[in-house]
């Protein structure tokens, strides 16, 4: 009898959770009880308060909050009320920021920026960059190193956004990073006067790249010497990866080398120049590597082909199928020419674009289905 009271009991209690108002203050499940007028302050901004308590629950138990002030600040901005409700869900903690801190922080991102509107979509897309307050001077410093190198001021706020960690740190750090891509590039044989253009590049493709010690640099380009690329084979493999090449582990690029020469055949000389046409191979892991030739020979693609064609493995097996299939409705076999004609999303445009395929869909969607007349 006890039994079934207790769990009758529970039962009830479970139900009557589910009808508590969202700003009830659930302090069962918390060790401190969470701050009302914060609560209320966040429901009347149709925040969804049962998320902040999920992801960030802790938030709302601070004895000091600035949520009238935070919303404030992002109407003044330009933020509608869904905006400003998006942006406190993600990131909570936006509201314990002072608004002198706040203010600081808009200015000085504002100074990055080519306006309230593209701060605002930085805010919506990075919270948690921008409210990171605590480093006010560090930013300030290396946004002005930053500037100083001439760096465009879309590749900054980019940075600031990506990779705050790299803006909150000393700014002799990034210096030193910085002063390491310089030498890397004028060693290979860069051109000084076209640095600028190749460090914001590089900082484009891979925000973090400030963040790795600059020996990984030297690591992993000596290790590449050793294979006997050239020095302008190397800088432009340093110019083309899609990741840092600090970030490269000899170790791996060691078994990736080893498993690409083997599967493909290949000399040495042979091997460089399919790395030098699908720098991609560096860094993808060994088992991406292999599910992809593996892909390939199921499709019945040859081995000669993807010597030729070495950069149809930057496509997972699902692209390089459909991409198969496609042109082979329209009479195009793949397995009796080259494979440059599905590598690259622009190349494949070109390719059925030429054999009179009506596009239906943007370029930079690579597996959104294609309507023809005919269907």
């Amino acid at each position: 009898m006890l039994r079934v009271t207790t769990t009758s009991l529970c039962a009830f209690c479970q139900k009557m959770r589910l009808f508590l108002p969202p700003f009830a203050s659930l302090t069962s499940h918390s060790k401190r009880e969470e701050n009302q007028r914060t609560v209320d302050s966040l429901y009347e901004l149709s925040v969804d308060i049962r998320k902040v308590r999920k992801l960030k629950g802790w938030v709302l138990s601070e004895k000091t909050a600035y949520v009238a002030e935070t919303a404030g600040l992002l109407r003044d901005m330009g933020a509608d009320t869904a905006g400003i409700a998006h942006i406190l869900e993600t990131h909570p903690e936006a509201v314990l920021c002072p608004p002198e801190d706040v203010d600081a922080q808009r200015d000085l991102w504002g100074s990055v920026c080519s306006g309230q509107r593209a701060l605002l979509s930085i805010i919506k897309k990075f919270p948690a960059s921008f409210f990171t307050v605590s480093h006010h001077s560090n930013q300030r410093a290396n946004i002005l190193y930053l500037q100083r190198l001439r760096l465009n001021k879309k590749i900054i706020s980019k940075l600031m956004a990506s990779a705050p960690q790299s803006f909150s740190r000393p700014v002799e750090s990034n210096q030193e990073v910085i002063h390491t891509l310089r030498e890397t590039y004028l060693d290979l044989g860069g051109d000084e006067g076209n640095l600028r253009v190749w460090l914001q590049k590089l900082l484009s493709q891979n925000p973090y790249i400030l963040l790795r010690p600059a020996e990984t640099w030297r690591d992993s380009l000596g290790y590449l010497r050793e294979w006997g690329f050239t020095t302008e084979e190397l800088l432009s493999l340093v110019s083309s990866l899609r990741t840092s090449i600090s970030e490269l582990q000899p170790e791996a690029m060691r078994q990736a080398l080893a498993y690409v020469q083997d599967a493909l055949s290949c000399s040495e000389d042979e091997l460089k120049q399919v790395v030098i046409r699908c720098p991609a191979i560096l860094y993808y892991s060994l088992a991406t590597l292999a599910g992809r030739f593996q892909g390939l020979m199921d499709a019945r693609v040859s081995v000669e082909q993807v010597k030729e064609s070495p950069n149809v493995l930057e496509l997972t097996t699902q692209i390089v199928l459909y991409r198969i299939q496609k042109l082979a409705s329209y009479g195009y076999d793949v397995h009796s020419g080259s494979l440059d004609v599905i590598v690259g999303t622009k190349d494949f445009e070109m390719s059925y674009a030429k054999l009179n395929l009506r596009q239906q869909r943007p370029l930079f969607n690579p597996v959104a289905p294609l309507r023809t007349a005919e269907e």
